[in-house]
């Protein structure tokens, strides 16, 4: 199992909750960076962020993306009785714990020991336990072809400086025709402010700036990344790993629901895309 090195002191906490930015820029982050600075934010973050979000993704369900879709009704993993399922960047697991009660073999994974905490005690309240396991997206403590299907809900993806050997890590454990589906921020949020209110939407960067997003402490400290990838970034990066891209969807928003996320509304959403989801095969 590989992990980032040891953590520094715990972040303070704003009255959010969330660590506090001592500043926000642009710049480049490499791999070790981003892993390092993205375990402390989310086992600091975790949780306010379930303390806010943890109602609408619930303890056993799956949700792909802030719009609303869920897998019970998108079946973009197919059947999954009987099947070995990876979850990439679990959070709390509730993904994972919808995919046993399903009848899948599921292993679920991420970074950070604060959200797999949560996902320990989550799995005793519900009495649907999945075995959790910490380890950086890039380094799968998984042997080659053990998986039939691997996963990611907004999980890992945007947080990784090199989203290609995370792939390629995923085709590793991948059997021959596999199926790999993922969800991340759409490229397209990114020239956007980052506001749920549909006045806001205006041009204020460019989109072919690749510069990871990178909030830093008091100290200068880097303390959050996340990546900005296009969608062909996405595309060539999938092709890259030796997968194949069956579809690219772009989520609309579920009528009915009311739930603001950060910048995602049902206004907003009316609008532009804010999801992109990956669908990948490796041929069998």
């Amino acid at each position: 199992m590989s992990l980032p090195p040891p953590l520094p002191p715990p972040l303070p906490l704003g009255a959010d909750g969330y660590p506090m930015a001592g500043g926000v820029t642009r710049r480049g982050t490499g791999p070790a960076e981003s892993a390092r600075a993205n375990r402390g934010w989310w086992d600091a973050a975790a949780p306010a962020y379930l303390a806010e979000h943890g109602a609408d993704l619930g303890d056993v369900d799956f949700l792909w993306c802030p719009e609303g879709l869920r897998e019970a009704d998108a079946h973009l993993l197919g059947d999954v009785a009987g099947r070995r399922v990876l979850e990439i960047g679990c959070g709390s697991a509730p993904c994972a714990r919808w995919l046993r009660r399903a009848g899948a073999e599921v292993a679920a994974l991420d970074v950070s020991g604060g959200m797999l905490a949560r996902a320990a005690e989550l799995n005793r309240a519900t009495g649907v336990p999945v075995p959790l396991l910490q380890a950086d997206a890039g380094a799968l403590p998984l042997a080659d072809g053990s998986m039939d299907l691997a996963c990611s809900a907004f999980g890992g993806l945007p947080f990784v400086a090199d989203a290609r050997a995370v792939l390629t890590e995923v085709r590793r454990v991948l059997r021959p025709g596999g199926r790999f589906v993922a969800s991340v921020n759409h490229p397209l949020r990114w020239p956007l402010p980052d506001s749920p209110d549909p006045e806001d939407l205006r041009v204020t960067g460019s989109y072919f700036d690749r510069r990871p997003y990178v909030e830093t402490d008091g100290a200068g400290r880097t303390v959050y990344v996340e990546h900005h990838r296009t969608v062909g970034d996405w595309v060539r990066a999938v092709i890259g790993a030796g997968l194949v891209l069956t579809d690219l969807l772009e989520p609309e928003w579920t009528p009915g629901r009311t739930q603001t996320w950060g910048q995602w509304s049902p206004e907003r959403g009316a609008l532009v895309p804010g999801t992109l989801i990956l669908v990948c095969d490796l041929p069998g």
